[in-house]
């Protein structure tokens, strides 16, 4: 019983510590950006890739992520490491509304469809991108991200 309590112990530490990874004062950050100097970067995802497949970023500086389908069929823009590197505003959608989180790890847009992402890089590093939809990333739906 002592060792399944120490397992149980360790487990709640372990998740407490996966929960600190991602970017906790993100609502100040984006609260004092001035979005007024905001950068634009698009990303188009299609059969079978992303364009541009390599996206830099510069830390500190408001950007908006426009995401955009030009294929046939859904794909996502999964980039878990990346989408906890940053203090995220919104994900906005231009007909059904927003979504404020404080990171997510996925963003699946629909053939057609766009979505935009408002945050501010924050963690420099290179982070990896692809689509998780089966097939797709071996299929080249593959990228890299860099905050520099």
């Amino acid at each position: 019983m002592k060792k399944l309590a120490i397992i149980f112990m360790l487990y709640l530490f372990l998740s407490g510590c996966a929960e600190l990874d991602y970017v906790h004062d993100a609502p100040r950050r984006v609260k004092a950006a001035d979005w007024s100097k905001m950068k634009s970067v698009t990303v188009v995802l299609s059969e079978y890739s992303f364009s541009p497949d390599r996206i830099g970023f510069k830390a500190n500086v408001p950007y908006k992520l426009q995401l955009i389908n030009k294929g046939s069929e859904k794909h996502y823009f999964t980039a878990d490491k990346f989408f906890r590197s940053i203090a995220m505003q919104k994900v906005q959608s231009n007909s059904d509304g927003e979504i404020k989180a404080p990171y997510l790890t996925s963003i699946e847009v629909y053939p057609g469809r766009s979505l935009d992402v408002y945050f501010i890089p924050v963690k420099k590093g290179f982070y990896s991108l692809k689509c998780t939809m089966r097939g797709h990333a071996v299929k080249g739906v593959v990228g890299k991200i860099a905050i520099k």
